[in-house]
């Protein structure tokens, strides 16, 4: 008899429905038919492939109330929020498939350098093979269907391992792409837990995609670096918000409120640790805890905070807290652990907190909730030190209405991602590269960069094949002395033309009548 999961809405703790699990047994099958399809698929043209995407963006758009209602059910965010930070993103990365898809694939000539005169290079991109997509549960739709976009617009097959926590969202993303008429078997999806993902990471994939926690990816990357496997990690996230006193305040408040709390937290680039200049410390801390009591948590079209998604990620969220508490921390709104509720659904009540240890899980470890601690600053050095203070290093923001600085500070952040009086937004942007330092990822995804990754880019030098051999083959009587000449005058403090151009000729000629 197949296992079957349960698929729960943690807003209510009401089972949705059962999902069939994938047994371990299945996944040699699983990449045995994922080759088979490839080798159709990868011969399909840019022109066909784009027609299926086209029908998927009509189909989410006609389709937004449904698939947002399902996520939202599946993660007990708002949904609202369902909508703009799961399916809009998605619909965004599609029109960039369909603007960019063409140019990102097609052969780029590069420039061949003076010494091979006569050639022309190009750099081509060819479809992997099967990539292996392992998704979490915080974002379990725009997290997922990215990679897969990009991965099937650049000719790959696709085995999709969605998370246990969220594996409705496994079957409403196969739906969507059915209805977008994909051939059946060019994206797989396998339900199942630890001992599942670890066997398809063995099944030997030619690439690896993976989102989620630091310990799991470093698992993965063990087993890729042994079988020398491709792979992106996108990891966890600890990151700083930098207030300084010149900033616009309202609004670092309002990003705070919304970087900090959006996704109850659970967002690998929320605001998870606040600095603010001490100038202006007592003003944010006092208006910020002032809002975060104006939000409306729980169900329904009015609520600003949906529920935890994850009954493990909030014992993470209880540890931290205790701890910072235990340690002298202030609650300055919100509850402590042994306050909340969680008979009837996964909800943490916003939470501000002041005078946490520097040192502690609250300001070094993820705490992935709602949870935003703030400590003062004197110095721009110190803020700038605070910051870079983590394992992780996947986004920050500074606010200051003095650009200068802020960008002067922006680039002293080790972190793959930054904004200035903004947060979170650039991973919506398909036109940069989304990625993390540290602690927090190996390699880049999103717009060119998102499509080319699952390709093999391979070096083309053309050359009209019409001299009998290249100055630098064989033989080599007499060709030091004009090498050096050609090095000297082309490599040297001043350029010698003349010299250069009498040594290459005299290497050709030579090379042309050497019998």
């Amino acid at each position: 008899m197949t296992a079957r999961m349960s698929a729960t809405n943690p807003a209510t703790l009401e089972r949705l429905q059962e999902v069939e699990e994938t047994p371990v047994a299945a996944v040699t099958d699983l990449y045995r038919t994922a080759r088979t399809e490839f080798a159709q698929w990868s011969k399909t043209s840019v022109e066909a492939r784009l027609v299926r995407f086209k029908k998927l963006r009509l189909h989410l758009v006609q389709n937004l109330d449904a698939v947002s209602q399902q996520i939202s059910d599946s993660t007990g965010k708002p949904q609202v929020e369902a909508l703009t930070t799961e399916v809009l993103p998605v619909l965004e990365a599609i029109s960039h498939v369909e603007k960019s898809l063409a140019d990102s694939l097609r052969p780029q000539k590069v420039r061949t350098p003076l010494l091979l005169k006569g050639k022309a290079s190009f750099v081509e991109y060819h479809p992997r093979g099967v990539v292996l997509i392992i998704a979490p549960w915080n974002f379990p739709f725009q997290l997922t269907v990215i990679p897969v976009l990009n991965a099937l617009a650049a000719g790959n097959t696709v085995i999709l391992k969605p998370s246990e926590i969220t594996p409705l969202i496994g079957t409403v993303i196969e739906s969507v792409f059915a209805a977008a008429e994909f051939p059946q078997h060019v994206l797989q999806v396998a339900h199942g837990g630890r001992e599942l993902g670890s066997s398809l990471v063995e099944g030997h994939p030619d690439y690896i995609f993976f989102t989620g926690s630091v310990q799991t990816g470093q698992s993965i990357a063990a087993v890729a670096a042994r079988e020398l496997i491709p792979t992106t990690l996108e990891l966890g996230g600890k990151d700083p918000m930098i207030v300084f006193a010149d900033a616009p305040l309202e609004r670092a408040v309002e990003a705070a409120l919304w970087g900090g709390f959006m996704n109850s937290g659970q967002v690998c680039m929320s605001v998870e640790r606040i600095y603010v200049e001490r100038a202006a410390y007592e003003r944010f801390v006092e208006t910020l805890s002032a809002r975060t009591q104006q939000l409306v948590q729980g169900r329904g079209p009015d609520a600003d905070i949906g529920s935890m998604t994850s009954r493990s990620q909030v014992e993470v969220v209880s540890r931290h807290v205790r701890d910072a508490l235990e340690h002298h921390a202030q609650l300055e709104t919100g509850q402590s652990p042994d306050a909340w509720n969680l008979e009837n659904g996964y909800f943490i009540p916003p939470m501000v907190v002041t005078g946490a240890r520097a040192d502690g899980p609250l300001l070094q470890d993820e705490t992935f909730g709602p949870v935003l601690p703030i400590l003062p600053f004197d110095t721009e050095e110190e803020a700038i030190c605070l910051a870079n203070d983590c394992l992780y290093g996947l986004s920050a923001s500074v606010w200051s209405k003095n650009l200068g600085k802020a960008r002067r500070v922006a680039s002293q952040l080790v972190t793959g991602n930054v904004l200035i009086n903004d947060v979170v937004i650039t991973i919506v942007n398909q036109h940069l590269p989304f990625g993390g330092e540290k602690s927090s990822g190996l390699g880049r995804s999103h717009g060119a960069d998102g499509i080319r990754m699952f390709c093999r880019q391979t070096a083309v030098m053309v050359d009209r094949g019409v001299n009998l051999r290249e100055p630098t083959w064989f033989p080599y009587r007499g060709k030091y002395v004009l090498f050096r000449q050609l090095i000297r005058s082309y490599y040297g403090e001043r350029r010698n033309w003349f010299a250069f151009l009498q040594a290459y000729r005299q290497l050709t000629k030579r090379s042309r009548d050497e019998a």
